[in-house]
């Protein structure tokens, strides 16, 4: 029998009983996926829960700065560690992903665990009969925004400290763009005024975040900009497309092309960003948008990725020049909704 997931207030009464848990989300974890789960650790663990947080793979340096990210499992480099605590566990908390699909190996380990799994995700079409309890809302911004949220439905506000508050500012000031993007809702404001109150320090975390990176990040960036950069004006569409070869040269690791694309998006005109990375194992894309084009719809119908209205992501194991010749014939394809603005 199929069953539906729960709400998560069901699980509000039992926060104050301490158990086993494990906090895990998305492969390549960002700045929300980490935020998130670094913030739901320290407010579980001031209840004496027993707390893991395991990543599915790496994440990028630029967020190590957040408190107790040492602790944190790489599922692909500590394995045996990682399934140790996911069968011990009484409660997985899924954060930032709405299918078990986007933790990569970990999928097997989380499908069969016996442990109740609970979603708390803000991306379209989640996979409910995974999870015994949760909540998926597409409107939130972030997922560190549902975590705030749901500490303060709950009835601890009295436990959002200072570093609960650092986690859960980093991953809601990068999920809408530093609140520039259409989803930073009045809502969001009065959450960071609230985190402020309890001791945000905002402008250290913007430091740690986007003044921590080495040169060769930034000649990476020149060479993308002035080399691998392409206009399709006809079709108000950016493509950047970055061969394995140029990781290598300028020695490129995880976190190294965050934000690449959402540069396009600053030419007057621009409707459609993306960017197509070869990453060796598969070609990994990103897709941003303005002005009303759904990039969730495109990523779902042509790049098996998905994710939200102004910001998707897919992959291909197709070599490059053949994901390159596949994004072109899609952006053609969607010529009626991308042509309608005049440059």
């Amino acid at each position: 029998m199929r069953r539906f997931m729960q709400h998560i207030k069901e699980i509000y009464p039992f926060l104050k009983d301490p158990k086993n848990v494990v906090i895990t989300t998305h492969q390549k974890p960002d700045g929300d996926a980490m935020g998130s789960s670094l913030g739901l650790y320290h407010f579980l663990v001031q209840f004496g829960h027993k707390v893991t947080v395991i990543s599915p793979t790496n994440w990028a340096d630029f967020l190590d700065w957040m408190p107790e990210s040492k602790k944190v499992l790489d599922y692909e480099r500590q394995t045996v560690d990682a399934n140790k605590a996911i069968d011990g566990a009484d409660w997985i908390f899924c954060l930032d992903f709405n299918t078990l699909s986007r933790t990569k190996r970990m999928e097997e380990k989380l499908s069969a665990a016996t442990a109740q799994r609970i979603l708390i995700d803000h991306h379209q079409e989640p996979q409910l009969d995974k999870f015994s309890y949760g909540i998926s809302n597409v409107l939130k911004s972030s997922t560190c925004e549902m975590v705030y949220d749901f500490i303060v439905d709950a009835g601890h506000d009295d436990k959002i400290n200072a570093t609960v508050a650092d986690c859960l500012y980093a991953g809601v000031m990068t999920d809408t763009g530093s609140f520039r993007f259409p989803i930073t809702t009045a809502a969001v404001h009065r959450m960071v005024a609230h985190l402020k109150d309890k001791g945000l320090q905002h402008s250290r975390i913007h430091e740690e975040l986007f003044d921590n990176f080495l040169e060769n990040r930034f000649r990476f960036t020149g060479n993308v900009l002035l080399n691998r950069l392409e206009i399709f004006y006809e079709y108000n569409t950016a493509l950047i497309a970055v061969p394995q070869q140029d990781l290598i040269k300028y020695n490129i690791i995880t976190g190294d092309t965050e934000g690449l694309v959402n540069y396009p998006l600053s030419i007057k005109g621009i409707k459609l960003a993306a960017i197509i990375i070869d990453r060796g194992e598969e070609r990994k894309a990103s897709f941003r948008s303005k002005d009303g084009f759904d990039v969730n719809t495109f990523a779902r119908k042509y790049f098996n990725g998905g994710g939200h209205f102004n910001a998707a992501g897919g992959q291909s194991k197709d070599p490059l020049d053949e994901v390159v010749a596949k994004f072109i014939l899609a952006m053609k394809e969607n010529k009626d909704q991308l042509s309608n603005y005049q440059f």
